[in-house]
């Protein structure tokens, strides 16, 4: 219709003719003339320019400038002299000139009507979009699902879609064992005993165990953690050593003697010592992560309704405020002394949380990302995510809050710390992966749609009552068990809802191209199955059946880190011996351990890469992220993308007035022109009385990294003349080609826009820096450990 390709049984509401976007900077800048439309599903855009749609080709859900109406959280119209905030209840008095379209993935999205464009179109597209979209509440979401992807056609396309066979689903017994036998686990089986969720109503049907734990004494221990969540097995380090994860123990538990031989078993794992990672004490929390999320959110959108935004010379220290990269820093880092940890061999490492469905999450993703190059890969971070996330049982549905169940409003899913956390390791090392930006930016954007099964749900048995229609019966032996009836087949009336991982069915083939680049792989030697290797420096002197507790970078031996013996029970249990040496006492417990990995020798021909050093390659090492304050920044293709339309139009502007960009280039050429008026042979000082240019005295930079337009000041020397302005070799950024051409504005206050993040972390020239002071070598700039804005 139009140029535009509605899936099947989508409805177009209303469209507008004549309309422009604006392009990021990413995409190009300027502006994109086409028609915008609004159907019950999304807000779509279609270049005039655009080639006619195939009917032959498979239907893709969002095209490179549409937003699905669940994505948006606000709707603003912007008049000649004034900005509304419009709702399902509101009215509009002026013609909207422009209608900006702030979403919950951090996007904004500003559309130009034309003066050709009928004010009745631009008026009742905006009344459409605001009673459309709604915010979610109870209700809604089946509606929008059942518009995406409830008609005849599109429910029969979507069940013959077939999975990924490239990537591992782990949701049958082959998949763990596949997985098994890629890192080379041994003494681990594939344990069915939760089928039916009797067990623990949270893991998932399959999970990997010691081999000399029998399925009748596994039973057994389930009663001893929270909600049934034992330890289980995550991943093998090449070298041998073995990561775990768990709850907290029960309180007030009566341990058999049986009971703590399979126990230990489980926690050990065949191997000779253990070390427990408690994450509750160092990690956020999930409000505290929500808190500083929201911050981060307001800091870089700001409030469109009350027209508040953060100046340029509080950015940075706002930004500090929030706690954002404090908590990013704290999981890299928790995740590096793990993955130094198993490098060492012989032991199990086992991640504990009170109900490990959170933190857990996000730091055994991280070290296996650190130390395997599979999971760098496209298929094996899918299924990494896979595992660690979805059949693990993380609480998405519970976080996203997509039917706004409670009243705390909640735009963030801890799911996300998946491509957050993900992306500093991704820009010091972007050779190493074979993901990409785009990749990791779709895997953000996608966890607000709720269209996918993937986060839909909170654990894997609530993903199989909605497959397959399950309903529960009662006996006194076996309780609550699901009974799937005989015949019975899910509810018609619900629509299939594919995996997130079907990228074909959301994004275009040429932004797929996107998604990997070239990755030249190790080669890796076999991996070992008995991991007699060096076990760690601090650790190799310890008895064999010794557990430890790692917290705040040290080891301890807690009397109560195991319930059954803090009584004094069997097992050996001492102290940790450290090795002597007043170098490496004073050390935190993660630089130690760096130390003694830096003074292993390592097999011939290998190199290593040590916080972000090279020497020889040993395809095992982990990839250690650097922590200090200006090597973390924001993700600035996501939560910045949006922040210059977004400030732009914090205050009312009209359209018939300049960009405040254009405005400041504007401005800057006025002063070129002065200067180069005054430099003139008419007007060229005495050359005896002209103090020389210098290159060193234009640039003003305070701790943070930010940026001050000020003059520099002068030391004493040679008078100079009051005609000649301070020199600043300023290059104001050219505007593109398809904006309006420059003329002067009209008096504004312009201290209400601010637009100047400070500088780039990286030397590389970005989009939308606006000026390119003159090269100094010899300013010495102040050391700094605030925050940067990444890339």
């Amino acid at each position: 219709m139009f140029g535009l390709r509605c899936l099947p049984g989508e409805c177009v509401l209303q469209r507008a003719v004549l309309v422009r976007k604006k392009l990021t900077a990413k995409e190009g800048g300027g502006w994109l003339s086409g028609t915008l439309f609004c159907t019950h599903f999304r807000v779509a855009f279609v270049p005039q320019d655009s080639p006619k749609p195939d009917d032959n080709a498979d239907p893709v859900l969002l095209g490179d400038h549409d937003v699905a109406l669940a994505s948006i959280e606000k709707v603003v119209a912007v008049g000649p002299s004034r900005t509304k905030l419009v709702t399902a209840s509101s009215s509009l008095k002026f013609t909207p000139e422009e209608l900006v379209l702030y979403c919950r993935d951090l996007r904004v999205l500003c559309f130009l009507f034309d003066r050709l464009t009928p004010d009745t179109q631009a008026v009742e597209i905006t009344y459409t979009i605001a009673k459309t979209y709604q915010p979610l509440k109870p209700g809604t979401v089946l509606s929008f699902q059942n518009a995406a992807l409830g008609s005849v056609e599109m429910k029969q396309f979507l069940s013959n879609r077939r999975l990924d066979a490239h990537m591992n689903w782990f949701d049958s017994s082959s998949d763990w064992e596949q997985e098994l036998e890629r890192t080379g686990a041994c003494g681990w089986r594939v344990s069915s005993v939760n089928d039916r969720f009797e067990m623990s109503t949270s893991l998932p049907k399959f999970n990997v165990v010691p081999q000399k734990v029998l399925d009748t004494e596994l039973k057994k221990t389930f009663a001893h953690f929270n909600e049934g969540r034992i330890p289980r097995w995550c991943w093998r380090h090449p070298r041998g050593s073995d990561l775990l994860r768990m709850a907290s123990f029960q309180n007030n538990i009566y341990h058999e003697k049986d009971d703590i031989r399979n126990l230990e078993l489980i926690l050990f794992g065949g191997q000779s010592l253990c070390v427990v990672v408690e994450l509750g004490e160092e990690m956020p929390s999930p409000t505290d992560i929500q808190l500083a999320h929201t911050r981060l959110r307001a800091l870089c959108l700001g409030d469109i309704s009350t027209s508040v935004s953060v100046p340029d010379d509080k950015w940075l220290s706002t930004l500090e405020s929030t706690h954002w990269l404090d908590y990013t820093r704290c999981c890299l880092r928790k995740a590096a002394e793990v993955a130094c940890l198993l490098r060492g061999g012989h032991l199990t490492v086992v991640l504990q949380e009170a109900e490990d469905r959170d933190m857990t999450c996000v730091v055994s993703s991280l070290v296996q990302v650190m130390c395997d190059p599979h999971c760098r890969t496209r298929a094996g971070f899918q299924g990494l995510v896979q595992k660690e996330w979805v059949m693990a049982g993380h609480r998405f549905l519970s976080r996203i809050n997509y039917h706004r169940d409670s009243d705390k409003e909640e735009s963030f899913v801890c799911g996300d710390l998946s491509p957050i956390f993900l992306n500093p390791l991704w820009v010091q090392y972007p050779s190493r992966f074979q993901l990409t930006g785009d990749f990791l930016l779709a895997l953000h954007d996608s966890f607000h749609l709720p269209i996918f099964s993937s986060f839909l749900a909170n654990c894997h048995r609530e993903r199989c009552k909605r497959s397959q229609n399950l309903s529960q019966s009662y006996t006194p032996v076996n309780g609550w068990r699901d009974v799937l009836p005989r015949g019975s087949f899910p509810d018609p009336s619900d629509p299939p809802l594919p995996p997130v991982w079907d990228w074909a069915l959301q994004y275009s083939s040429q932004r797929r191209e996107r998604f990997t680049q070239p990755v030249s792989l190790p080669a890796l030697p076999q991996p070992l199955f008995n991991g007699n290797l060096n076990t760690n420096p601090e650790l190799s002197d310890s008895a064999p059946g010794s557990v430890f507790l790692l917290s705040r970078g040290s080891f301890s031996c807690s009397a109560n880190l195991l319930p059954w013996r803090s009584g004094g029970g069997s097992g050996v249990y001492r102290k940790s011996h450290r090795r002597g040496g007043s170098s490496s006492e004073n050390l935190p417990g993660l630089e130690r351990l760096l130390k003694a990995w830096a003074l292993t020798e390592l097999p011939q021909g290998h190199t290593t890469t040590i916080a972000g050093l090279q020497g020889p390659l040993d395809p095992y090492e982990p990839l250690l992220p650097l922590l200090l304050g200006p090597c973390l920044g924001v993700w600035r293709d996501c939560y910045l993308r949006g922040a210059l339309h977004a400030q732009a139009f914090s205050h009312p502007i009209s359209s018939s007035t300049q960009h405040p960009v254009e405005q400041l280039a504007w401005e800057v050429q006025q002063l070129r022109d002065k200067l180069a008026l005054t430099s003139s042979p008419t007007n060229t000082v005495p050359a005896k009385t002209q103090e020389p240019r210098r290159t060193d005295s234009n640039l003003n930079q305070n701790t943070n990294n930010s940026t001050f337009l000020f003059p520099a000041s002068r030391p004493p020397g040679p008078v100079v003349s009051k005609t000649t302005p301070p020199i600043l070799n300023l290059q104001p950024r050219v505007p593109p080609a398809s904006s309006a051409p420059l003329s002067r504005p009209g008096h504004r206050d312009s201290s209400k826009h601010t637009f100047l993040f400070g500088h780039p972390s990286s030397s590389e020239a970005r989009p939308d820096q606006r000026y390119f002071p003159a090269p100094n070598n010899n300013a010495k700039l102040p050391k700094s450990n605030g925050p940067s804005l990444g890339s």
